[in-house]
C-alpha cells in the first residue's frame, strides 16, 4: 500500500479514517504528522478525549483520588496540597498500587520555574544483606523477594508526603488528610476492574496473611462485584493517626507497633530502628534539553531520569517527524537507543548515597556518540555484544503515577509504588495497609533478572539502609521557559520507554496530550533481546522491515503504560490526559 500522511486537528482522533488522500488542517500546537501505511489502521488504543480546564487539573489512576485533589485546590490549596491529598486517597481507593507501605519519587516545578526533586524510595532494613535471597549453594530462592514479609523494604511514602507538604504546602496538614480518612470510613465504590483484581487477590492474600484475615475479602464470603462498597476502617484509623501526629503517626506509636509486630510474626526484618532512621532525600534535579525543550526529571535512586536523557540524546539527531510515528526507521533508532541505555542502567545505576553514579558522563554527548558508533541501519545490534559503556577515569510493576497543576502554574509529577500488584500481599494487621515487595528491585544476584526481567550488578546490590534502584520517571517539560508537560506512568521496566514515547509523541509528532497517551507503544530493554509491542502499534510493513534486519518482534499480550499527564496549551488551557488502558481519570476545574 502506498504511504500517506494524515494531519489532524487537535480535537480529532483518526480512528477508522477512510480517506486515502492527503489531508491538511490547522492545529493549535503544530501539526500531528502521522506515518500510516494502512488508511484503516488505528494507532491509538482508544478514542478517549482529553479533559480541559482553566484553573487546575489532577490526572491519576482513580476518579475518587483525582476529584479529591481538585477539591483541595478549590478550597484554596496549591498543587502540592492536592498531590498529597491525592496520594493518600490512592492509598484508600487504589490498593493495587496506591499506598502507605511503599515509596516513590516527586518532581516539582513551582510557579517561578524553580525545580525540586524528592526521593522517598524505600530502604533495605538494617538486617538486610547481599545474599539474603540465596540458598546455601548461592542460587536464588524463587519468590522470597516477591511474596511475604521478607520482601518488604522500609516504607517511605508517609515521610515523603510530610516532607513535600512541609516545604510547599499551603493548607493545614489536617485539612489535606481529611478527604482520604472519609473515603476509607465511608467506603470506595468498586469498578469492574477493581472488583476483578480483589477477587484474584483472595487466594494469595489468605496464603500470606492467614485464613482469618479481614482485609480485602467480603465478610459474607461472596466475590466482589462492580458497585460494591469497600470500607477500610483500620486504614481509616491509621490515616487519622497520621493526620493527628504527622510523621510520628506512622513511624512511631501505634502504627509502628503494628508494623513491627506484623514483621516479627511473619519472619520479616523491619524494626523500630529502621522506622526511626527512615528519611526522604531532596535531590538535585536532572535537567537537560531535547529539541529546545527543557526536561526536568528524577536523578538516582531512580534510573528513569538518566535513561530518559540518554534516550532523547541518542535520537535527537534523527528526523523522527519526517520519518513518521512508528515507521521502521523511527522505531529502529528508538530500539537501538533503548538497548544501549538499559545496558548502562544495569552496569552503572544505583543509590547515589552508596555508589558513585557517573551521571554527567553517562549523559555526555561524546560518550553517547561512542556508544552509538556500532549502530547500523542494515541490521539490529546483538544485545549479547552490548555491555554497559566504559566511563574513563571512573571506578567501580506495579506502580501508580499522578500529575497535578494548579491555577498559579505550580506543577507536581509523582510516581509511587508497592512494586508488584498489591505489593508483597502482606497487610499490616490492625493498620489495614499493604506492604511493598520492593526488595526485588535490588540486584539479588549479579546477572539474575528481577520480576521485570531487568539485570543488575554490584551498583544495585543489597546493603542495609540502601535504596533499591527504580525505573520510575516522573518528568516535567518546559517550552519557551513556560510549563508545558507533566508526565509519568507505572509499568516496571516499561516506565522509562512509555514516558519517552509519550514525550516524543508530543514534541516530534505533534500529538495532543491525550493522543500521546492513547498512542500504542512498544518496549525494548536490552535483555531479553526482543521488542514487544501493543496490538496494532506496528504495521505489517514495519514488522517485516524490522524482521529483515534481524529484530526479534513480539506482540504484547497486555498493554504498556498507564499514563497520567497534563499539557499546558498556548492559551493557558490545561489538558488532562489519563490512560484509557485502565480506570485512570483526569479531573479539572
Amino acid at each position: 500500500m502506498r504511504k500517506i500522511f494524515i494531519l489532524v486537528l487537535t480535537s480529532i482522533l483518526i480512528f477508522g479514517c477512510k480517506t486515502s488522500q492527503k489531508t491538511t488542517v490547522k492545529q493549535s500546537d503544530g501539526l500531528f504528522s502521522l506515518f500510516v501505511e494502512d488508511p484503516n489502521s488505528k494507532p491509538f488504543f482508544s478514542d478517549k478525549k482529553g479533559v480541559f480546564s482553566d484553573n487546575g487539573m489532577v490526572a491519576s489512576a482513580h476518579p475518587d483520588a483525582s476529584k479529591i485533589g481538585v477539591e483541595i485546590m478549590k478550597s484554596g490549596g496549591n498543587a502540592v496540597d492536592a498531590a498529597v491529598a491525592t496520594h493518600f486517597a490512592l492509598a484508600v481507593a487504589f490498593p493495587f498500587a496506591g499506598n502507605l507501605g511503599g515509596g516513590g519519587f516527586a518532581v516539582i516545578r513551582d510557579k517561578k520555574g524553580n525545580a525540586y526533586t524528592l526521593d522517598f524510595r524505600e530502604k533495605a532494613p538494617l538486617k538486610a544483606h547481599r545474599d539474603m535471597y540465596l540458598d546455601a549453594q548461592g542460587n536464588v530462592i524463587q519468590g522470597l523477594s516477591l511474596l511475604g514479609h521478607l520482601a518488604s523494604g522500609v516504607p517511605g511514602s508517609v515521610d515523603g508526603m510530610v516532607e513535600l507538604h512541609k516545604k510547599f504546602g499551603k493548607l493545614s496538614w489536617e485539612k489535606v488528610m481529611q478527604p482520604s480518612i472519609e473515603l476509607a470510613e465511608k467506603g470506595v465504590i468498586l469498578t469492574e476492574r477493581e472488583a476483578f483484581g480483589l477477587n484474584g487477590l483472595k487466594k494469595t492474600l489468605l496464603q500470606v496473611n492467614g485464613e482469618n484475615t479481614p482485609y480485602f475479602i467480603r465478610k459474607d464470603g461472596k466475590i466482589w462485584a462492580k458497585g460494591d462498597t469497600l470500607i477500610q476502617s483500620d486504614l481509616g484509623k491509621t490515616l487519622r493517626l497520621i493526620q493527628q501526629k504527622g510523621r510520628a503517626g506512622f513511624y512511631e506509636g501505634t502504627v509502628a507497633d503494628q508494623l513491627v509486630a506484623e514483621m516479627q510474626q511473619g519472619k520479616g526484618i523491619i524494626s523500630y530502628e529502621d522506622l526511626k532512621l527512615y528519611k526522604s532525600a531532596w535531590r538535585e534535579p536532572l535537567i537537560d534539553t531535547y529539541r529546545g525543550h527543557k526536561i526536568i526529571t528524577m536523578p538516582p535512586t531512580s534510573s528513569g531520569g538518566v535513561a530518559l536523557i540518554q534516550l532523547m540524546k541518542f535520537v535527537e539527531p534523527y528526523p523522527l517527524r519526517k520519518w513518521g510515528w512508528n515507521s521502521d526507521s523511527t522505531v529502529q533508532v528508538m530500539i537501538e537507543a533503548e538497548r544501549r541505555v538499559y545496558a548502562d542502567r544495569a552496569k552503572w545505576l544505583g543509590d547515589i548515597d552508596f555508589v558513585k553514579v557517573p551521571i554527567k558522563e553517562l549523559t555526555n554527548k561524546d560518550y553517547l556518540s561512542k556508544r552509538w558508533s556500532d549502530f547500523n541501519f542494515a541490521k539490529a545490534t546483538d544485545s549479547k555484544a552490548v555491555a554497559g559503556g566504559t566511563v574513563p577515569g571512573y571506578e567501580s510493576n506495579e506502580t501508580t503515577h499522578y500529575s497535578v497543576v494548579d491555577s498559579e502554574g505550580n506543577a507536581v509529577s509523582i510516581t509511587t509504588t508497592l512494586n508488584g500488584a498489591y505489593g508483597s500481599k502482606v497487610v499490616v494487621d490492625g493498620a489495614g495497609f499493604l506492604m511493598n515487595n520492593e526488595m526485588d528491585d535490588f540486584s539479588i544476584k549479579a546477572g539474575v533478572p528481577n520480576m521485570f526481567g531487568l539485570i543488575g550488578n554490584k551498583a544495585n546490590e543489597i546493603q542495609p539502609q540502601k535504596r533499591m534502584l527504580s525505573s520510575m520517571t516522573p518528568t516535567i517539560v518546559e517550552k519557551d521557559g513556560k510549563l508545558f508537560l507533566v508526565v509519568g506512568t507505572p509499568g516496571g521496566s516499561t516506565i522509562i520507554t512509555s514516558v519517552y514515547q509519550t514525550i516524543l509523541n508530543v514534541i516530534d509528532h505533534g500529538m495532543t496530550m491525550q493522543q500521546a497517551v492513547n498512542a500504542l507503544k512498544f518496549h525494548h530493554q536490552w535483555l531479553p533481546d526482543k521488542t514487544v509491542f501493543e496490538t496494532n502499534a506496528f504495521s505489517e510493513k514495519t514488522i517485516k522491515a524490522l524482521q529483515s534486519r534481524s529484530y526479534n518482534i513480539e506482540q504484547q499480550k497486555g498493554t504498556l503504560g498507564r499514563m497520567d499527564c497534563i499539557m499546558v496549551h498556548p492559551n493557558g488551557k490545561l489538558e488532562g490526559a489519563s490512560d484509557p488502558r485502565a480506570d485512570n481519570t483526569s479531573v479539572g476545574w
